[in-house]
């Protein structure tokens, strides 16, 4: 029989001891390979130089141009009407016309009246001087004769007493006569003086005083008659008629609001702190409900606070072409109140919730690493934010990725919309 070759014998190996020999392995390989770096995807913006401007944005009423309230003086019913709301009215145009019959009468009476006053008066100033005014004439006409005749005979006395021709009495006598005449011709004269001056001016002054209260009487019947006719204060458009004809008009209620809506102003509260960058002349914006911006101008800025709201109240006003904007709505009104060029700008998307106080943002270096950094900001707009300090032109700051980034965290550039 053929020799058997004999087989080599392997010594069996327990299973616990290939599991150790593979676990001794895995040791090796693993102090001999480091874990890889974990590289964090980000999206990132460049710092830079462009035009920033600081607005005030709130919410606004919007009032008309101007406003008047038509309200009648007299209490009569209304006996037509010559617009309807929506019409355009110019100043002085005829609106209405209440009842005024009694007023018409009451005026052609007062005329009539005022017209007797007249002629009397006219009379009165173009009649003859009164029968004593004549006698004073008179009177006075004869004293200054007696004056005349006693004037020549003291005259003549002197005369004959310088030759020697009669006695001194006689001059003495001559001359007492004479002034006498003269205290005559003195006392007829003032009378007469008296007489034309007041006796006169006082049939002046009456006659005078009549026509006076005719007229007055007369204007005041005018006016009422006028006061029935309503008449429009300015331009515009009518927004309010509450009367229909027939019915009781009364003063103190408005019977028409007229308003010019040429021109419509924004009403609008801003708080105290953004008051400082306000001042008459800002250019602003008024979007109204029909989605269009309308340019607009700061007019008039409050001198005083609301102690509730702590706000001030702002007007905006601007043009409203086509009547487009209506008193009364509610628009967003956007006020410039600083222009700054040449400013360093970031996305405000960059910014990280703030540390103690500081504006913090992520920087992405050269290396590819991220470093926070501290920045202190000035004018936020919608979609950026000015740099004051900490950052320079060109420097890259991460817009997307950035919150729990660890400092020198490994990042990988990614283009927008990019998330693979």
């Amino acid at each position: 029989m053929p020799s058997k070759t004999p087989k080599s014998r392997i010594s069996p190996i327990a299973p616990w001891g290939l599991l150790g020999i593979c676990v001794a392995f895995a040791g090796c390989s693993s102090r001999e390979a480091p874990e890889a770096e974990t590289i964090i995807p980000v999206q990132v913006a460049n710092a830079q130089l462009g035009t920033v401007v600081r607005t005030i944005a709130a919410e606004g009423i919007l009032f008309p141009l101007t406003q008047s309230a038509v309200m009648p003086k007299i209490s009569a019913p209304v006996r037509e009407f010559y617009i309807n709301r929506g019409d355009h009215v110019r100043k002085g145009q005829l609106l209405a016309v209440l009842e005024n019959s009694d007023l018409t009468a009451a005026a052609v009476e007062n005329k009539g009246l005022y017209k007797q006053a007249e002629a009397a008066y006219e009379g009165t100033t173009a009649a003859s001087l009164p029968e004593e005014v004549e006698r004073a004439k008179s009177d006075l006409q004869s004293a200054r004769q007696a004056l005349d005749a006693a004037e020549k005979l003291y005259e003549s006395r002197q005369e004959l007493y310088r030759e020697g021709a009669i006695a001194r009495r006689l001059v003495d006598e001559a001359n007492v006569a004479f002034v006498q005449a003269q205290s005559q011709h003195d006392i007829a004269s003032k009378h007469l003086e008296a007489l034309q001056k007041v006796g006169r001016q006082a049939q002046v002054n009456n006659a005078e005083g009549q026509l006076e209260a005719a007229k007055g009487r007369y204007q005041g019947a005018e006016a009422q008659l006028q006061y029935s006719r309503i008449t429009s204060p300015i331009d515009g458009v009518v927004a309010d008629r509450p009367l229909y004809a027939g019915e009781m008009a009364n003063p103190g209620s408005p019977l028409l609001t007229i308003m010019d809506i040429t021109k419509v102003t924004a009403r609008t509260n801003v708080p105290t702190g953004q008051l400082k960058y306000l001042k008459v002349g800002n250019s602003s914006t008024i979007s109204g409900p029909d989605g269009l911006s309308y340019p607009a101008r700061v007019t008039v800025l409050s001198p005083a606070v609301d102690p509730n709201s702590t706000t001030a109240e702002v007007w905006v006003t601007t043009g409203n072409p086509k009547e487009r904007l209506r008193p009364g709505e509610t628009v967003r009104v956007t006020i410039e109140t600083e222009k700054v060029d040449n400013a360093t700008v970031i996305p405000i998307a960059a910014l990280l919730p703030s540390k103690e106080g500081s504006d913090v943002v992520m920087v992405v270096d050269a290396d590819l690493r991220a470093h926070e950094r501290r920045i202190q900001i000035g004018i936020r707009e919608a979609n950026r934010v000015q740099v004051l300090e900490g950052l320079q032109p060109g420097e890259k700051v991460i817009i997307v990725g950035a919150l729990g980034l660890e400092e020198n965290a490994r990042v990988l550039i990614q283009a927008a919309g990019n998330h693979e």
